[in-house]
């Protein structure tokens, strides 16, 4: 499974954590960490039950390395050169009750105990990164967890105040202004902070995409409203909110360029235009991304003290255990990861990521 290059220490080692037991998780968790595009550019360390990681092998025996992969237990992430794909198992899923696609809270609660762990290890400096595999929102509900879904449980785990969410598909960027917020209660938000906010977020995404490594950081701001507001006729939050946002950002040196209607920006940014798009609200950014390349989204929390990359897809229980998931998602975010940790020396990884 190995060879001499596997055990290069300048790569980064990325702690992949398992997701929801019950989900597709655990599988494509595997089959990334056993993949040789993955190992090529890292160092994975698997973060999980190593009980579920043999059936979910099991289920895939035949279909992708991880079908066939030599699961090897470590103590820490030093070990993570050993032989086979490292297993820092938690062996917190009961074996004889085990069920692939059951909503239950000790298996929100084990998925979560996966997070907590690979952030200490992220804080402490032994991993470089953390990749996460889905997790249940509801099963980390009935399990007492406090936070909705991983983003806010990594602030709360990593002290952090604030976190921004950014989607990668190939050149493709986009920054999200609003998350899972209802569209009204985002508009509001928008209206709320006005220019200063809005001009404060851009200047932020300016500073993280130079502490990734992106030098030219030309960045669009998408409009709120069709045609961009059309002067008005068809919405005032372009006059009143975001153009003067735009202006203040490029008063402090940044280029930016704005507001675009949201029907042509992402275009534009394929094309080349634009090295990073603004989304205000949810759907806006994941419909754009997502119809452009679904499998090969992925999501990149910023401003912690440590690099985050996810999967922008939910644990398929329907299909969980099976041996079918793709893995494609998993492992082109472990790729976006070491891309950036790549592009980002190792002293300055905590700065570039907040």
């Amino acid at each position: 499974m190995t060879s001499p290059c596997d055990r290069d220490p300048r790569k980064p080692v990325l702690a992949l954590t398992m997701g929801d037991p019950a989900g597709i998780g655990p599988e494509i968790a595997l089959e990334a960490a056993a993949s040789d595009a993955v190992r090529a550019v890292a160092r994975p360390l698997l973060v999980g039950d190593l009980r579920v990681l043999e059936r979910a092998r099991d289920a895939r025996a035949g279909r992708g390395p991880g079908g066939k992969a030599r699961l090897t237990p470590v103590a820490s992430p030093a070990e993570v050169d050993a032989q086979g794909v490292a297993v820092l198992d938690l062996a917190n899923v009961d074996p004889a009750a085990f069920t692939w696609g059951a909503l239950r809270a000790e298996y929100g609660r084990a998925g979560y105990e996966y997070l907590a762990t690979a952030t200490r290890l992220a804080l402490a400096g032994e991993v470089d990164a953390i990749v996460t595999a889905p997790i249940q929102k509801e099963a980390w509900h009935l399990a007492g967890v406090g936070a909705i879904g991983h983003t806010e449980a990594l602030q709360a785990l990593a002290g952090a105040t604030d976190s921004v969410t950014m989607f990668v598909v190939g050149d493709l960027r986009t920054f999200f202004y609003t998350r899972h917020l209802p569209l009204a209660d985002a508009i509001d938000r928008i209206r709320a902070g006005g220019p200063d906010r809005l001009a404060q977020f851009i200047a932020t995404a300016d500073r993280l995409l130079a502490g990734l490594g992106v030098e030219t950081r030309r960045i669009a701001l998408a409009a709120l409203n069709p045609h961009a507001g059309e002067s008005g006729l068809l919405g005032r939050e372009e006059g009143e909110i975001l153009a003067p946002a735009v202006d203040r950002a490029r008063a402090l040196g940044i280029d930016a360029t704005g507001p675009i209607p949201a029907d042509s920006v992402y275009h534009q940014a394929r094309q080349g235009r634009w090295d990073a798009v603004i989304s205000l609200y949810h759907d806006q950014g994941h419909i754009a991304t997502k119809t452009l390349e679904f499998e090969r989204t992925v999501s990149v929390t910023l401003a912690l003290p440590f690099l985050r990359t996810s999967v922008d897809h939910g644990t398929a229980f329907d299909i969980a255990g099976q041996g079918k998931a793709s893995a494609v998602s998993m492992e082109e975010a472990c790729l976006v990861a070491a891309r950036y940790l790549g592009a980002s020396p190792r002293a300055d990884r905590s700065a570039g990521a907040g």
